[in-house]
């Protein structure tokens, strides 16, 4: 494939071509010397990992040319202060590992709107806090739009909960008490409702090509045999049929979620462009939603094919050009064997994510807590892989998706053949089917009462406390959360608190779910905030104080072990 001229390496500098060279020569000074520094380094490989991809496309070496002039001058448009923050992050490459605390909400359902978040940082100051992950606030397309994940534009924020100068302004709110801001960019898939779809269904041929297409029901029938359900409920299939284009769109989740075409390498430059303008209004995180699914090929189940490395290694690359001081976080829910290659450690070696989800130590957690047997615990531990200096493990007990039971198959699998039902028997005791459970969640997308998909419900009503009758009940279920927390706090990865566990918050009430009436049971653990019960926290001798008070004092704990023992390494 032919690369672009002049982009080899010589003595550790690139070569690099005239037009970007000019750009650099009219920028301001201290800039353009940091931004040759990071093109040397960043220049030689982006080139080859996109020559990989696009190399054979005419004009490539102009789109390149383009797509780097692109991002230096979002480099040039980066805020003073976030360019400070970007030098100091490069001089301290592992700032992330010295003790961070994750805590994950939807915006509307924790503090109504981006401008309520502001009134919330001094809670998360006080439970220790330093990584805020709001789940989608971007505009979406109308409901349904799968909590936000359908994607309507990636350069505005959601009309019902501010505007991008909202997003600033908490940005620099969060940056001032320490919290790094951490976004949803969906790079899988967008909105029927994004300009890109709306102009493919008009009939322009550019924007068509933006997506994947099959022609007929027997093309579309060829596909299916090799590929995963995702909803197998609510949206079973992986194709919508477009009556205006005559073809059916790839739709890996929700019909109205159009698979994007990384073949195309426009589609590539405009979602590059879109990450680093949120960027510089201030986003320091990025949780890329739906990494294994975005490269197809055909026979394949068309997950964690090796142009998806490719393509993360090229963002990285650009954020490293361009913002440096920005961390990629790798949505790639899957059995923990294949998860490495997410860190760069593949077929294709680089740098590419800096946190991947560990979400069969999570499944694993919640077997063991069903079984009362931690041997499943043990057994991904053992798997679980040594990652890169500057990486780590995103762990967590809970979050906005479904407790997923099935990347535990490869651990199960290794015991025996029959191992498999010990995952329904905790589907079902969690979904409180099992005599004895004191669990109060529910299956979900469940197409066979003998096997397991997935359960919803808070940690709280999983463990039992809202269904105890008694002090002893109630505190043997405090304790069981505590000792999920626990494990996520000291595993060694980056911990994650999802909202309202650290305090007890429960399951959505019948009388919310009934007024959303969607057919997604995920619902069940997308919660308000409850201010009355929040500040029990405070109060003496309630479920609220105890548990937030003991995650009080596992925060510390952690981080006097990390000052005891350092360095850290995950």
């Amino acid at each position: 494939m032919p690369l672009i001229e002049d982009c080899h390496v010589i003595s550790g500098q690139a070569h690099l071509p005239a037009r970007i060279n000019e750009l650099l020569e009219s920028a301001p000074i201290t800039r353009a010397v940091v931004l040759r520094e990071r093109l040397n380094v960043e220049f030689p490989v982006l080139s080859d990992r996109l020559s990989r991809l696009y190399g054979g496309n005419e004009n490539f070496s102009d789109w390149l040319n383009q797509l780097v002039i692109q991002s230096i001058h979002l480099a040039l448009a980066r805020p003073d202060d976030l360019w400070a923050l970007d030098i100091q992050r490069a001089s301290q490459p592992n700032w992330h590992l010295q003790g961070s605390l994750g805590y994950c909400a939807y915006t509307d359902k924790f503090a109504g709107n981006l401008s309520g978040v502001r009134q919330r940082i001094s809670h998360l100051q006080e439970l220790g806090v330093t990584y805020l992950h709001l789940l989608p606030f971007l505009k979406p397309g109308t409901p349904p739009n799968d909590g936000g994940f359908a994607v309507a534009s990636y350069d505005e924020v959601d009309p019902a909960l501010g505007n991008n100068q909202d997003l600033q302004t908490l940005t620099k709110e969060l940056r001032a008490a320490g919290i790094s801001l951490c976004s949803d960019f969906v790079l899988n898939h967008v909105s029927h409702e994004h300009k890109w779809a709306v102009q493919a269904r008009a009939g322009d041929t550019h924007y068509q090509s933006y997506f994947h297409w099959a022609q007929s029901a027997e093309e579309v029938a060829s596909h299916e045999k090799n590929l995963i359900q995702i909803f197998p409920n609510t949206a079973p299939g992986n194709f919508t049929y477009i009556p205006e284009v005559k073809a059916w769109a790839w739709t890996t989740f929700y019909p109205y979620q159009w698979d994007l075409n990384y073949t195309q390498p426009d589609v590539f430059a405009e979602m590059t462009k879109s990450l680093l303008q949120l960027a510089n209004l201030g986003v320091e995180a990025f949780r890329l939603d739906s990494t294994g699914f975005l490269w197809k090929r055909a026979g394949t189940n068309c997950m964690n094919q090796p142009e998806v490395h490719w393509i993360l290694q090229a963002l990285r690359c650009i954020t490293n050009i361009a913002a440096p001081g920005v961390l990629l976080k790798a949505e790639a829910i899957m059995p923990t064997q294949d998860l490495p290659p997410y860190f760069g450690l593949g077929d294709t070696k680089g740098a590419e994510c800096h946190v991947a989800y560990h979400s069969s130590l999570m499944s694993a957690s919640w077997v063991a807590l069903a079984e009362e047997n931690t041997q499943i615990i043990q057994d991904v531990l053992s798997h679980t892989p040594a990652l890169p200096d500057g990486c780590a493990w995103m762990t967590y007990v809970r979050c906005h998706d479904d407790i997923g039971w099935n990347v535990l198959r490869p651990e199960l699998d290794a015991r025996g053949p029959d191992q498999r039902a010990r995952l329904l028997h905790a589907s079902q005791f969690f979904a409180g089917q099992v005599t004895g459970s004191y669990a109060q969640g529910a299956s979900f997308q469940t197409t066979d009462l003998h096997t397991a998909h997935g359960t919803n419900g808070m940690a709280a009503a999983l463990v039992g406390i809202g269904s105890a009758t008694s002090e002893e009940e109630r505190n043997l279920a405090i304790d069981r959360l505590l000792l999920l927390q626990g494990l996520s706090f000291f595993m060694g990865g980056l911990p994650l608190l999802y909202m309202g566990d650290e305090w007890g918050l429960s399951n959505t009430s019948a009388e919310e779910l009934d007024t959303r009436k969607g057919p997604d049971g995920r619902e069940l653990h997308r919660p308000y905030w409850d201010d009355k019960l929040a500040a029990l926290r405070q109060v003496t001798g309630t479920t609220q104080h105890h548990l937030f008070h003991k995650i009080q004092q596992l925060v510390q704990l952690r981080k006097c072990n990390l000052l005891c023992h350092p360095p850290y390494r995950c």
